[in-house]
Formats: structure tokens, C-alpha cells, sequence
């Protein structure tokens, strides 16, 4: 019985001591994907002398607003556009780590089966909020139905086009409700994540559709005093590993795609 509780203790403290060992590193993400990608590689980063805890957040302010005030070590939800404007708008001086996936956007019809069917003056649904509206038309720039004036606006509204070869006139909406319209305009610029609520499979459905150059990555994010570390270089390593890429191919089905 000694013996027993002997080796009990000496397993618990030898536990405890490993647990010391481990260097926590605490990242806010958002539930799908951003947190089931994160429990991916909890196991390989524990072997490497990183315990990762996970914060779950649904809303996109507070996973910036403690990081910037060290209450957490980094978050991963966001995209460089969004980081961008909420390091402006709110003061913060958050800074990207890597880039991990994209949740492709896309155009859908139920009117027409590619992008060359669309007629002229064709009514094109986008949302009507500025970085997804300027996403919408970066989109169809690159698929050569129009030019912008400045090429690279994230913030691009049909105000902002410079060529419109083909006269397009377009449906300003919230995000939400573009999938409702589909059966009332010829195409409609929808995220991934509405797109999929209303069924519609984005590798199979969209007419057009962003990959993995797209400038709307999901990034790992820090601070300029930590994004260095040993830690969140490890987590860095690790999401952008090829267990993480069939990770994501595999569950996600092209909704996510790797952006690496």
C-alpha cells in the first residue's frame, strides 16, 4: 500500500513539475474555425514546452482590446483589412504573426452557371459594409469585370470603380440578407459563412471565388513585445503545418481554405 501511494505521489509530482515546465501561452479566437484549429495543435505545442489555452470570443473586439492590454498573448480571428482599420479607428498597435487560412468569398446566381453568361447591365447584390463591399469588388477586379480606381482599396465602393465595361449596376445590402435575394438579381457577393447557412456549398456553387491569395487571410496576431517569442513562434510553426492544411481541406471542404 506504501509502495502504491509512493509511486502515486511521485507520478503527481512529476506531473505538477511538468506542468511548471510548460510556458502558457493564451490566444482568443472565435468558435469555427479559428478555436477547432487552435485544439488542433494544443498536443504538439504541449511537446514542445507550450501549454496553448484557447479563449473563446464571439465578437471582435475584445479579443484586440486584451491583447493590446496584455490580458491575453494573441488572437487569431481577424484579417489584415479589419486589423488594419481597428488599429486606426481604436489606437491599438497590433501587428501581424502568420497568416493561416481564408474563408474564400464568393459570387452565386441561381440565374446563370458562369460569370461569362452574365448580360450586360446586370444586377450585381454586394454588402453594403465598407471592407466587404470593397472585398465584392476587389473580387470581380480580379476576374476582369472591372477596374478600380486604386487597385488595392480594401474599402472600394461601386463609387470608387473606374471601368464598367459591362454596366453593371449594383444592389448595396447587409451581409446577412444577400442570400435571400439571389432570385432577385443575376449575382450576389456573399461570405462564406452566410453562404453556408443558406446552403450553398462555396466550392461548388460560386461562380468566383477568392483563394488563397486573397488579402483576406485569417492571421495569428500579437504585439510588437511578444510577437518574437518562442511561444507564439512555436504556434506560428504550427498552424502552418501539413497536419493543419489536411486538417482544414479535410473538415472544412473549401469553405476554409490554407492560405500556405
Amino acid at each position: 500500500m506504501k509502495k502504491t501511494l509512493l509511486v502515486t505521489a511521485l507520478a503527481a509530482a512529476l506531473t505538477t513539475q511538468f506542468a511548471h515546465a510548460l510556458e502558457k501561452l493564451t490566444v482568443a479566437a472565435t468558435p469555427i474555425p479559428h478555436a477547432e484549429i487552435l485544439e488542433l495543435v494544443k498536443p504538439q505545442l504541449a511537446k514542445e514546452g507550450v501549454d496553448l489555452e484557447v479563449k473563446v470570443f464571439t465578437d471582435y473586439v475584445q479579443p484586440n482590446v486584451q491583447v493590446e492590454e496584455k490580458r491575453l498573448d494573441a488572437n487569431y480571428f481577424q484579417t489584415k483589412p479589419y486589423l488594419d482599420n481597428f488599429n486606426a479607428g481604436k489606437g491599438t498597435h497590433l501587428v501581424i504573426v502568420e497568416g493561416v487560412h481564408v474563408e474564400p468569398f464568393g459570387g452565386y446566381s441561381k440565374k446563370y452557371k458562369s460569370l461569362a453568361e452574365l448580360p450586360d447591365g446586370a444586377t450585381i447584390a454586394i454588402p453594403n459594409e465598407g471592407s466587404n463591399s470593397g472585398r465584392a469588388l476587389l473580387l470581380l477586379q480580379k476576374n476582369g469585370e472591372l477596374k478600380l480606381k486604386d487597385p488595392s482599396n480594401a474599402l472600394a465602393t461601386p463609387k470608387d470603380i473606374a471601368e464598367n465595361p459591362k454596366h453593371f449596376k449594383f444592389k448595396e445590402l447587409e451581409s446577412a440578407l444577400l442570400p435571400r435575394v439571389l432570385d432577385q438579381v443575376d449575382l450576389a457577393l456573399i461570405n462564406t459563412n452566410y453562404a453556408l447557412e443558406a446552403g450553398l456549398n462555396p466550392s461548388k456553387d460560386a461562380l468566383l471565388i477568392e483563394d488563397k491569395s486573397s488579402p483576406y487571410v485569417n492571421y495569428l496576431v500579437a504585439r510588437p513585445d511578444n510577437k518574437d517569442s518562442a511561444a507564439i513562434q512555436k504556434l506560428a510553426k504550427a498552424l502552418n503545418s501539413p497536419e493543419v492544411k489536411a486538417f482544414i481541406e479535410k473538415k472544412y471542404e473549401g469553405a476554409v481554405i490554407p492560405a500556405f
